[in-house]
């Protein structure tokens, strides 16, 4: 692995609200966007990823004025995702001030809107967010499950099946989010990502269950390009940033 491990911190939104929770419930207030924004980008994140995490259970737009208002504050490469159908969605956050779009929900009810985003913006501007959670279910070989709308629907669909077709489709990134560890903060679901690794070349995120620094050196040991985590940034140490990067570094992999 040569490329520098990123560091991403996420901003879950709610009604213009940065909120965060455990199995994406019990949500509580973490903020305002734009003010954490300007943090993390002082911080010294990579970049950072704004996730409107009820646009699609609510089947409404994600808050474009907000994401305009962050964007703004942030010199480092901003995802946004939440609510992202179309290709019209793409470009319109892409004008609101993205730099990649993400999206979930809309891409697994119908995968063909992977290859149309990717066709006409190419595959840097386009993250699959994935949702997954393990399952008892014999249909689904790899025993995690695609979910959707915020974790709060079950699809039947293999998690590792589906992070396979969408990097044939072309998707640039993706974020891998394990529904178990979420907001847990025991550490990253590691056993997930290197079964995703073994199936694609395409970059992965591995989001879910961080708790502190020393959770990420084996998420990278299992095949994560990148680093996604809420909780301990929000509520930790204003240097916790720094502290991820050197424990990441200690073990011998290069960060930004």
């Amino acid at each position: 692995m040569s490329l520098a491990i990123r560091v991403i911190p996420c901003l879950d939104v709610d009604a213009g609200r940065v909120v965060k929770g455990v199995n994406f419930e019990n949500l509580r207030d973490a903020g305002d966007p734009v003010e954490l924004a300007h943090r993390y980008n002082s911080a010294g994140a990579d970049e950072l990823t704004f996730l409107d995490v009820t646009a699609s259970s609510s089947a409404r737009e994600t808050t474009y004025d907000v994401v305009t208002q962050t964007a703004q504050e942030v010199f480092i490469p901003l995802t946004v995702g939440g609510g992202v159908r179309t290709e019209a969605d793409v470009d319109r956050l892409l004008k609101s001030g993205a730099d990649k779009a993400s999206i979930n929900t809309a891409a697994v009810g119908r995968p063909q809107v992977i290859d149309e985003i990717v066709n006409r913006f190419g595959n840097q501007v386009l993250v699959l967010s994935l949702d997954a959670r393990r399952t008892e279910d014999s249909s689904v070989a790899s025993g995690y499950e695609v979910t959707t709308h915020g974790g709060r629907k079950g699809t039947g669909m293999d998690a590792v099946a589906w992070c396979r077709e969408a990097s044939e489709r072309g998707v640039g990134e993706i974020l891998l989010n394990s529904i178990d560890a979420d907001g847990t903060q025991d550490g990253f679901d590691t056993e997930m990502i290197s079964d995703v690794r073994k199936v694609t070349s395409v970059p992965i995120i591995a989001s879910g269950g961080a708790g502190k620094p020393e959770h990420f050196p084996p998420v990278i040991e299992a095949g994560a390009d990148a680093v996604l985590a809420a909780s301990m940034f929000h509520f930790g140490p204003v240097d916790m940033i720094t502290r991820v990067k050197d424990a990441i570094r200690s073990v011998g992999y290069p960060v930004r």
